[in-house]
């Protein structure tokens, strides 16, 4: 065990390769030669493209820093334009004879339209103003920009285990220094982003302010009356909530906002486990993809299944199709047609290895059955010694969690974490508190985990969660459980397990209100009344679930999977760009 712990206390050891990785193909066939994979042609074929994408990047990055050069000055140009039409036109509205008369009525107009019937359609007038205003920019400043053509991406799809994550992950490690933007999601953060982005967004948009306090400053300097300046205030508050009326498109541009304002490119977004589970899905996906793709964003992204059947349950089938041929337009579907579990090939490796070694019966990695005294003991000696190499200071924390929350973390000690199974899955937490967790801590210690059965399914939903987060951010995971990995999932005599996929969101209150409403209505409208969230995913669905997990957990505990620990999970690199930055001084 001690070979592995290094891994885990020796962080700079290999952080060479973060500032020049190796491409994908690369990569892949470095494992090969040090025997750590197993050749598979279908693995090395979509290597090989990850790599011809990877090959292309550069000179794409310096088109896509033109295109936003121009972009940038086409958005100062039509701003200014605009603005200097308001002004005439408040300008012209100043002159006339009945000003007052109809500024009072329209103004009058804004404020009751809440009161009118739901069959009349209020701000005709703005509308029309709002469409001629565009035309005469359009025809003055010019349309938008139109993005480089983008090297097509590939959507990798095929059974679980087959590779499709780690070949994703090779490229996207390959990456760095080569894009100034790049995004690696799950499904799960994904979505959780997006429901948070909507709900900041709605937010602004409900909160009532007094239109005085919503005069911009390049308003208040006009040489104008106050009514000319609220009527220009009125207008540019309209301005805003016709762009925000289309919400997905919003959110979409907010996927890269943490960069620096001025460093413009090419930007790539690795999705994982892309899937369809509900309504919410299809109708986010939808939009935010296609916002992506046509700005230029290269999308390389992996399932269990082919585009075209992520859908079986036929919801939203005209939104849908649309994402399909969008996926098509820009992606290449590429098929690993393994029907071998790579993770478990990898691990009987290492297990076969040691046992040649030892010549006795291993146990690989960190995972403890069942929860005897022997296990009992084995599992309180790895958190010993891990936690005293690393001063054996053991304290509790908070940490932050998306939308405001926090958990706090009963034990910790530098980067490592310990858990009850019951505290992290018997409470109502879910995809962005495992992601907290996942994202602070590299070591992460879980005890007393049952057997998965129908009686708790609630538990073992999230488990499942867990164990993705976990994994996502390559997080060495210890764990005392009640059964072998393979035994985890079995169910029980009460059935077969449950369909794991399916999870709720969290978020404040008042922004459940989005989520129910594109449930309701597939659209991201107002108002309707509330809607349970729920599941539309067949029992084969349920089966990629947990296979996925059982996989996971499998891989997690192979030497492979720890030697990349200190190169791939957050704590880590944070520490090595703090290094870096501080070389730099």
């Amino acid at each position: 065990m001690g070979t592995k712990l290094r891994h885990i206390t020796l962080p700079l050891r290999s952080y060479s390769i973060l500032s020049n990785p190796p491409g994908p193909l690369v990569k892949y066939r470095n494992l090969i030669k040090e025997g750590k994979l197993q050749h598979d042609p279908f693995q090395e074929g979509v290597a090989s493209q990850l790599q011809n994408l990877l090959q292309r990047l550069d000179q794409y990055e310096k088109q896509m820093e033109q295109y936003h050069v121009n972009l940038s000055n086409w958005e100062k140009n039509r701003e200014n334009e605009r603005r200097r039409l308001l002004t005439e036109e408040a300008e012209l509205h100043q002159k006339e004879e009945d000003w007052w008369k109809r500024l009072n009525s329209k103004l009058s107009d804004r404020w009751v339209s809440r009161k009118r019937p739901k069959n009349m359609e209020a701000g005709v007038g703005q509308w029309v103003s709002y469409l001629k205003r565009e035309k005469k920019l359009n025809s003055v400043v010019g349309q938008r920009p139109i993005a480089p053509t983008s090297p097509k991406g590939l959507y990798i799809y095929g059974n679980v285990g087959s590779g499709k994550t780690m070949l994703m992950d090779m490229f996207y490690s390959a990456t760095e220094g080569i894009v100034k933007h790049r995004r690696r999601y799950h499904f799960h953060e994904a979505m959780l982003r997006i429901n948070e982005h909507m709900h900041k967004i709605w937010k602004n948009q409900v909160e009532e302010k007094p239109l005085k306090s919503s005069i911009s400053g390049w308003i208040m300097n006009l040489p104008f009356d106050t009514k000319a300046k609220e009527w220009l205030a009125a207008e540019e508050r309209y301005n805003q909530e016709v762009h925000l009326k289309n919400i997905l498109p919003a959110v979409a541009d907010k996927f890269f906002l943490d960069q620096e304002e001025d460093e413009k490119g090419a930007s790539i977004l690795c999705f994982d486990e892309i899937q369809t589970v509900d309504v919410f899905a299809i109708v986010a996906l939808s939009g935010i993809l296609s916002r992506l793709l046509n700005s230029g964003t290269i999308i390389v992204a992996t399932s269990n299944r082919a585009p075209e059947d992520l859908n079986e349950a036929g919801m939203q089938r005209e939104i849908f199709q649309k994402l399909v041929r969008k996926l098509e337009e820009h992606c290449e579907n590429v098929l690993i047609g393994s029907e071998i579990d790579y993770r478990r090939f990898i691990a009987q490796k290492a297990v076969n290895q040691i046992e040649g070694e030892n010549n006795r019966s291993p146990r690989i990695g960190s995972y403890f059955w069942p929860i005897e005294m022997e296990a009992i003991n084995k599992f309180e000696e790895k958190w010993h010694d891990v936690t005293s190499r690393l001063g054996g200071r053991i304290v509790s924390n908070t940490i932050s969690v998306m939308f405001g929350r926090t958990l706090e973390v009963p034990e910790s000690c530098e980067g490592v974490a310990r858990f009850t199974f019951e505290y992290l899955c018997g409470r109502p937490l879910g995809a962005a508190d495992y992601i907290a967790v996942a994202e602070n801590y590299h070591t992460v210690f879980i005890s007393d985990i049952p057997m998965m059965s129908m009686r708790i399914r609630d538990k073992a939903r999230r488990f499942i969660t867990l164990i993705d987060e976990l994994y996502n951010r390559h997080c060495c995971l210890c764990c005392l459980a009640s059964s072998s990995i393979d035994e985890l999932f079995q169910g029980t005599e009460e059935g077969t397990l449950f369909d794991l996929e399916s999870f709720q969101f969290e978020t404040e209150t008042e922004g459940a209100k989005l989520r129910r409403d594109v449930l309701a209505e597939g659209n991201l409208g107002s108002g309707g009344g509330p809607v349970g969230i729920t599941s539309i995913l067949s029992g084969q669905e349920e089966m990629f679930a947990f296979q996925r997990a059982v996989s996971r957990l499998i891989e997690m505990q192979t030497p492979l999977y720890l030697d990349g620990i200190t190169n791939f999970h957050p704590f880590f690199q944070r520490q090595h760009h703090k290094l870096l930055s501080e070389s730099s001084i």
